[in-house]
């Protein structure tokens, strides 16, 4: 076995990083985000924000946003609509606190795709584009993916505040099996330009859904295997006061003057920024306390919900008050939305609820601070569900199958006009009855809202120009 020779300068890089207290896990996002990072004491105008709802596995629109009550009951399932505050449009009758706030949000009812495979349609709506790129393989990532819309946010956003300008929480999209689902990374960027992955949730293979409260399986109903939200440690390690972290510091200085004699290699300033980077994480309680959900005001976590749905969003609130750009929120673990089976107890008793109650105290919480008008919010799946209710081979209750000819997006803040409705779906909402959406229409919004203005193009490592807009943004969403 070959084993590669630590180099001087790498030597004295760890040796740093330890001083730091940072663990490995946190040096590859970093040095990524290195380039970035705007000097010492630059002072970044905050831009505005997106913050994009991911329900893996694909949430039905007839059971949601889009019932159908009049039609056949094999269609229209279990659920019955209610009246929001918007006159004409109904939505699911546990979705009640959202009805309530129709005049802040708006849907667009025929978003379409033509995938009904997972991987297929994680990759179509993360990235914003269609065709599936040349190599394409749903087991797995590849290097000549379409880059996410998080890392082309990641790649066109100036960071602020010593934070990256793009975080994808509480964890990776994983299905049970390991299987790295593919569309949620920088791809043919190349692994520099990653958003910053937040591990705030462990891989789970056995349950779904908003832990503990609301945490359930697919087909036996609630369960219990204590997991446990975890903000990400960006403190100082156990025993190292912030007099021993100065007293570090005064160390580096002299790591620094030993190392400005022995290295004059390219590559150091990118070091320093990204050490300058974390330095600053680390000794800005400000910026840590992004982080850290449980320093919230104990209402607001209340507001929020003590799981893993309400702590997720109420990050992404923190983090981008505190100046990311972009955060996209995985809500639910191990494709939780997928109901093949028993959908409408499990919608009704773990899903429904969480989303419900965490998304309507996110728009009151934006909108309290002053940031919902420069916040867009966007939730949507992979795909919606079949039309018809269909009963899984061996499941006691029923369910819907995948769905990519149609779906119902959701969107709020940024500027979009509430209780808007944008095109619609056929009766029994198979397919798009009145102006069709895309998901590069879709991507589009979103760039649009964060200000990367329509000609913006990113380059690849031949210098190649590659355009981040392949469509126009929704027509008459936003204000």
């Amino acid at each position: 076995m070959h084993v590669h020779p630590l180099t001087r300068r790498t030597a004295i890089q760890a040796g740093s990083i330890g001083l730091l207290g940072l663990g490995m896990n946190h040096l590859a996002p970093l040095i990524a985000a290195g380039d970035e990072f705007p000097p010492a004491g630059t002072k970044t105008k905050r831009a505005k924000a997106v913050i994009y709802i991911f329900l893996s596995g694909g949430l039905a629109q007839q059971d949601s946003f889009d019932p159908k009550p009049n039609a056949p009951e094999s269609v229209r399932g279990e659920f019955k609509p209610i009246s929001t505050k918007t006159p004409g449009l109904q939505i699911c009758e546990h979705l009640p606190l959202l009805a309530a706030r129709s005049d802040k949000w708006a849907v667009v009812r025929s978003l379409t795709h033509p995938y009904n495979e997972h991987s297929q349609g994680h990759h179509v709506m993360l990235t914003g584009r269609s065709p599936m790129p040349v190599g394409f393989n749903p087991s797995k990532p590849m290097p000549s993916d379409w880059p996410s819309i998080a890392a082309i946010a990641n790649d066109a956003m100036r960071p602020a505040n010593n934070l990256p300008p793009a975080v994808v929480l509480p964890e990776k999209l994983i299905h049970r099996t390991g299987r790295v689902i593919p569309g949620q990374f920088a791809g043919l960027m190349g692994p520099k330009r990653e958003p910053w992955f937040i591990s705030a949730s462990p891989f789970n293979a056995k349950t779904y859904g908003a832990y503990p409260t609301y945490e359930f399986h697919h087909e036996t109903g609630r369960a219990d295997s204590k997991l446990d939200f975890q903000a990400p440690n960006l403190a100082l390690p156990q025993g190292l006061s912030q007099t021993d972290f100065a007293n570090r510091q005064h160390l580096r200085k002299l790591l620094d003057t030993q190392r400005g004699e022995l290295e004059a290699a390219a590559g150091v300033q990118q070091f320093d920024r990204f050490r300058q980077s974390a330095i600053s994480l680390l000794a800005d309680p400000k910026t840590q306390s992004a982080f850290d959900v449980t320093l919230a005001p104990e209402k607001l976590q209340d507001a929020y919900g003590r799981n893993s749905f309400g702590r997720s969003l109420l990050m992404a609130r923190q983090l981008v008050e505190a100046g990311v750009s972009l955060v996209q929120v995985n809500l639910g673990n191990n494709e939780a939305w997928d109901n093949h089976q028993s959908i409408f107890p499990n919608l009704k008793n773990f899903l429904l609820p969480p989303t419900d109650q965490a998304v309507s105290a996110l728009l009151d919480d934006l909108e309290t601070r002053g940031l919902l008008d420069d916040t867009l919010l966007v939730m949507a799946g992979e795909f919606g569900r079949t039309p018809r209710v269909f009963g899984l081979t061996g499941s006691k209750l029923p369910g819907r199958d995948h769905w990519g000819a149609v779906q119902t997006v959701w969107f709020a803040g940024g500027g979009v006009r509430g209780g808007t409705i944008i095109g619609s779906s056929d009766r029994i909402g198979g397919y798009p009855h009145s102006d069709p959406q895309t998901p590069e229409q879709m991507a589009a919004t979103i760039y649009s809202a964060l200000g990367i203005p329509a000609v913006s193009a990113w380059r690849d490592e031949s210098n190649r120009p590659h355009h981040i807009y392949h469509d126009d943004a929704i027509v008459g969403l936003r204000g």
